[in-house]
């Protein structure tokens, strides 16, 4: 018998009933307690003086340095907040390219020269720090002997106190760079990429508005993930070190019948949902979207937009809160984009927009001529930026996990599409058949988009297969893993849209130099543009053969797996795409891009590995004990005469051998292909290797016990099956 699986349903079937929520004695008004734990624009008017408050007010705004001595000041007003709060340390908290947060503790107690006690945050503590972080992935670009790394005050990002128990930390923001300046984290990249996007989209919109002097970009991202038992959790090896399920069967019911989709929220995660909802609010992240997804056990929580840089920060501290609080109700939050095999994985859709200091969606269509040939603009620069650099954006959600979701007919397909609409399908086509680009043409234009349904009421037609579609006043990227940060992707989403809104521009001011009229000009180059990124636009099935088909004889790029989508970053094409925005340097490119393989070569190392000892520790065991009790039933069923009596057991004895020899056949192969990838000193021969014989390897193991799983005793049986992982809460 499993005395592992046993115990882990014993222990939930002798669970409490769920505690109350933390959240008992709150008020229900969250407008009450939003934001408490922030130092944000209420909090700065009242610790900081006008001038220290203006000037950071102005270095959020206007990208503006700051001096030593406001430093100072607005450190002391930020540690008179955090102290009244309780807070006893502060941090620099950052995104390394793990892809997940950072932070290294201080206290604000210290000692002067002549052994007194003090208080004490200063301004060069709060700007600037150095935490060492020699074991962060910097691919090559530092040395463990030459292991300084600096993070440094991001003003864009409020700081935050992060509660832990009864700790409270003041957290500040920062970027993470080498000595020399180049960027070691996600944040870093992110921050160019605004930047230069902003440079780019303002001279456009003023094409439209001469009053725009400012544009930001704009996301709102929807987070899925699993929630299951702590119990059944830390009963699955593979669960809690490789994050999804290497190896089970899927259960008989999972979620073909949808009654999982929308549906009542089962008691427990409701008060999970709460308690998260809580510690988020009083951080200032806007979540307010809670439901259960499609597979069984799935959930998603969504926030309403926020400018791009916050957006993510909270992202990145949701999921970090999300485990945190799951554990205080006995849970587990699985964020893999694939923990089980067979139903629905997770994603994390990124809504993308651009907004203007005038306070207009450059992506929505206005009530006057101006504003719909401004947002006919910016709409077919968005698709001509992806049919451009659609490879570059498909390789900025390439990862392990994400490879087990696209184009698995539950997620968009590795083929980078966009999705309009019909409305607007009808519209880009009358504009690129227009024989003539004159004053009445840009008229009809501007007619066609006033008739247009009312697209900020997201009446557009709803494609779930599409990579990228435009769902009213937005884009959404629908490919992003779950696991993953935004920040790899709206990077690429900022930066291919800077370049692409440049050329724009250029091809503008050329045509107006010539005398052609502004409207006439603008309409010009958009119709050039619509004819030329049709074969980026698709309507019908995302997951058709036929599609699939149809893409290459378009020309689009099919990536099916990460070793063949970050191909890409090694071309004269990425190069020039980041280094002609200075996003990234080329030596932070190529550093960017072995992180990025050696993450992924590690992830498989740790499931190849994680799989060879399950097999061979929990499961192969387990199976020759079942086996042995067939084998003396059938010989002392022989031994008495009934021999014709034991044809069941020989069938499924016959069956289980079958399967056996396959598992020894595929782990022997295994161990050759895991040799052979791991000979090579070439990262990107070592991913191909490790994707494409290794993997096919652990999926053979996989086919061969999950069979056998069906056969053996179920008391024998060592892992926590499906039909326990997935619906007992």
């Amino acid at each position: 018998m499993s005395h592992t699986r046993f115990n882990a349903l014993q222990t939930i079937e002798n669970r409490f009933e769920p505690l109350p929520s933390e959240l008992e004695g709150r008020p229900e008004n969250i407008a009450s307690y939003f934001g408490e734990n922030v130092f944000g624009d209420e909090s700065m008017k009242k610790y900081l003086p006008e001038k220290a408050y203006l000037s950071v007010k102005a270095a959020i705004q206007n990208h503006q340095k700051l001096n030593r001595e406001l430093a100072d000041v607005i450190a002391a007003g930020m540690k008179e907040w955090a102290q009244e709060k309780n807070c006893t340390h502060f941090a620099h908290w950052f995104q390394p390219l793990t892809g997940k947060t950072a932070e290294k503790h201080d206290s604000f107690f210290t000692m002067t020269h002549d052994g007194r006690v003090i208080e004490e945050f200063s301004g060069s503590a709060l700007v600037q720090q150095e935490p060492d972080g020699s074991s962060f992935p910097s691919g090559g670009m530092r040395s463990t002997f030459e292991a300084r790394g600096y993070t440094v005050w991001d003003p864009s990002s409020p700081a935050f106190i992060m509660e832990v128990g009864e700790g409270k930390t003041l957290c500040i923001p920062t970027i993470f760079v080498t000595y020399d300046g180049r960027a070691q984290d996600f944040k870093l990249p992110l921050l160019r990429s605004q930047n230069f996007l902003e440079k780019a989209a303002v001279p456009v919109c003023q094409l439209f508005d001469p009053k725009v002097t400012a544009v930001t970009a704009t996301l709102g991202w929807e987070q899925e993930y699993f929630v299951i038992d702590e119990a059944l959790f830390n009963a699955r090896p593979d669960l809690m070190l490789a994050g999804r399920t290497l190896l089970g069967r899927a259960a008989t019911k999972n979620q073909q019948l949808d009654d999982h989709y929308f549906g009542s929220i089962p008691e427990r995660v409701y008060h999970f949902m709460r308690d998260l909802e809580t510690e988020c609010h009083k951080l200032g992240i806007p979540v307010r979207t809670r439901h259960n997804e499609v597979a069984p056990g799935q959930f998603e929580v969504a926030p309403v937009f926020e400018e791009i840089n916050v957006a993510v920060d909270h992202n990145q501290l949701l999921m970090d809160i999300m485990e945190r609080v799951a554990r205080r109700h006995k849970l587990r939050v699985l964020l893999h984009e694939k923990p089980f095999a067979g139903i629905n994985g997770s994603g994390k859709h990124n809504n993308w927009s651009m907004g203007a200091n005038t306070g207009v969606n450059l992506l929505a269509p206005g009530d006057t001529p101006s504003r719909n040939l401004r947002f006919l603009t910016f709409f077919v620069n968005t698709i001509m930026a992806v049919y451009k650099h659609a490879d570059i954006l498909r390789a900025s959600i390439a990862h392990a996990g994400n490879d087990h979701r696209l184009g698995a007919n539950e997620a968009p397909p590795a083929i980078i599409s966009v999705f309009i609409g019909q409305a607007l399908t009808k519209l880009l086509s009358q504009i690129a058949n227009g024989k003539k680009t004159d004053d009445a043409a840009v008229q009809r234009a501007i007619d066609l988009i006033s008739k247009l349904p009312n697209l900020e009421l997201d009446n557009t037609d709803r494609n779930r297969t599409s990579p990228f579609a435009f769902t009213g006043n937005k884009f959404e990227i629908r490919a992003v893993g779950s696991s993953q940060s935004c920040s790899g992707p709206m990077t690429v989403m900022n930066t291919m849209m800077g370049l692409q809104l440049l050329d724009f521009k250029k091809d503008v001011d050329k045509l107006m130099g010539k005398g052609t009229d502004k409207g006439e000009a603008i309409l010009m180059v958009l119709k050039n543009y619509i004819r030329k990124l049709k074969p980026i636009l698709f309507e019908g099935n995302n997951y058709s053969e036929e599609w699939r088909e149809e893409a290459a004889q378009r020309g689009l790029s099919n990536h099916t797996n990460t070793p063949a989508a970050l191909e890409v970053l090694h071309t004269k094409h990425a190069q020039d795409f980041y280094g002609k925005s200075g996003v990234l340097k080329k030596s932070e490119l190529d550093a960017f891009l072995r992180v990025q393989l050696e993450a992924y070569n590690s992830r498989l190392d740790i499931e190849a590995k994680t799989l060879v000892e399950l097999v061979n520790s929990s499961i192969m065991p387990a199976v020759l004990r079942y086996q042995t009790e067939l084998a003396d039933n059938i010989a002392a069923l022989n031994n008495i005469g009934m021999d014709d009596s034991s044809n069941y057991q020989r069938d499924k004895l016959k069956r289980i051998v079958g399967h056996v020899s396959t598992i020894k056949s595929s782990l022997d192969k295994l161990e050759v292909a895991f040799t052979k990838a791991h000979d090579t000193d070439d990262l990107h021969r070592e991913a191909h290797l490790l994707c494409d014989e290794v993997k096919p390897q652990m999926d053979i193991v996989r086919e061969a016990v999950d069979a056998l799983e069906g056969v053996v005793d179920d008391q024998y049986w060592p892992l926590v099956k499906y039909r326990e992982l997935l619906f007992i809460r």
